[in-house]
């Protein structure tokens, strides 16, 4: 089974395809990558994606035709270690830290990786979103210690870049299956307002925004000022916020919003940043669930390499990635989820309807953690 490759069409989920190929070692075949474009092939933030695959594993074999478009990639052993990368600036940081997520527990030596590049931008997850809210799932699953970080050292703005981020996590042997079902309800918001290469005052105007929609809600609301000034500010001026819901039984929520890149769009009035933020927020509460719509693919990749037991989790409505995603999990791993909708009656504050998703874990075990 092992040597059977997968074949698929075209640049779409071009993460997903490559991480559970590294995973499961089944090789993979991605074709017509944007052949009919006027600029075909590989773009340069998948090419850098390529080689960040490659560091962090040991005897990969990728190929690429003369025009980028066809790929072939063969996934060697992932080995994890110290390791530095140099993120394209066509997308945040976020962007490869996400594969990261995924692949991190199953390293050989425990990962320190530091991406140089944009921190925050309005395509991809943010690196402060990600660590609002993804490294406590990632606790939920017993990765936790004080191996498991994830820090801002420099904040860069787009187009220019120039931020820098550490992330080390501990390798597990197996990852312990989980019932997360119960959402329950939020308890406190926190959050970070961050500035760069503009007035410090910029900051504050968002927190005050945002507080003046979520304080008729609930009245536990922090939201840090984060002003980086000298060379950790990166290279280009913006600001933004993420805002994290916290619920009683440690779910976290989180949303996010970034100004408009210098020279790019409208400028963006701080206000009305700090309200769409807010607005953004309670659209994620709303959709409710054990975790955010950010997250939906890491916890059921987690799930699906669990032990061979029973994981449940209950998640708002799932977004159009996250259900290619388990198509993708399908074909790498054989592995399907039950799913159950849950309706929620109008006046039961439960917000949207649910999912419950089941799947028995294919009991994947890390082959290369030697046993102490």
């Amino acid at each position: 089974m092992a040597n059977q490759g997968l074949t698929y069409d075209g640049c779409n989920f071009f993460r997903q395809r490559l991480v559970l190929s590294t995973l499961s070692g089944k090789r993979v075949k991605i074709r017509n990558i944007r052949s009919k474009d006027d600029n075909p092939g590989l773009r340069d933030f998948e090419a850098s994606f390529i080689r960040l695959m490659d560091k962090i594993t040991n005897g990969t074999r990728i190929e690429i035709n003369q025009t980028g478009t066809v790929l072939f990639y063969q996934p060697g052993l992932l080995y994890g270690g110290t390791v530095e990368h140099e993120c394209s600036p066509q997308r945040s940081i976020g962007y490869y830290l996400e594969a990261l997520l995924m692949l991190a527990p199953f390293m050989k030596t425990p990962l320190r990786a530091t991406l140089k590049g944009i921190t925050n931008d309005q395509k991809d997850p943010s690196v402060d979103t990600l660590k609002a809210a993804a490294i406590p799932l990632m606790k939920k699953f017993g990765l936790d210690g004080e191996g498991l970080e994830l820090k801002v050292v420099k904040r860069g703005m787009p187009p220019g870049g120039g931020g820098e981020v550490l992330f080390s996590c501990p390798v597990r042997r197996t990852i312990r299956p989980v019932q997360l079902t119960d959402p329950g309800k939020i308890k406190r918001i926190r959050g970070t307002a961050y500035s760069v290469r503009v007035s410090p005052q910029m900051a504050n105007r968002i927190v005050d925004s945002a507080r003046s929609i979520l304080n008729k809600f609930i009245p536990d609301i922090y939201i840090y000022t984060d002003h980086m000034k000298g060379a950790n500010s990166g290279k280009s001026p913006g600001f933004g916020l993420t805002l994290v819901a916290e619920t009683t039984s440690g779910t976290f929520l989180g949303a996010e919003l970034v100004s408009n890149p210098q020279g790019q769009g409208d400028p963006v009035l701080p206000e009305d940043l700090g309200r769409n933020c807010a607005k953004l927020l309670l659209e994620e509460v709303y959709r409710g669930g054990c975790v955010d719509s950010t997250n939906q693919s890491l916890l059921l990749l987690y799930m699906t390499l669990g032990q061979q037991d029973v994981s449940k989790a209950l998640l708002g409505p799932l977004s159009p990635y996250t259900i290619e995603f388990l198509r993708h999990i399908r074909d790498f791993f054989q592995i399907m989820f039950k799913m159950e909708t849950q309706k929620q009656e109008e006046d039961s504050r439960k917000g949207g309807d649910k999912v419950l998703m089941t799947c028995v874990g294919a009991g994947f075990t890390n082959i290369s953690k030697t046993l102490k």
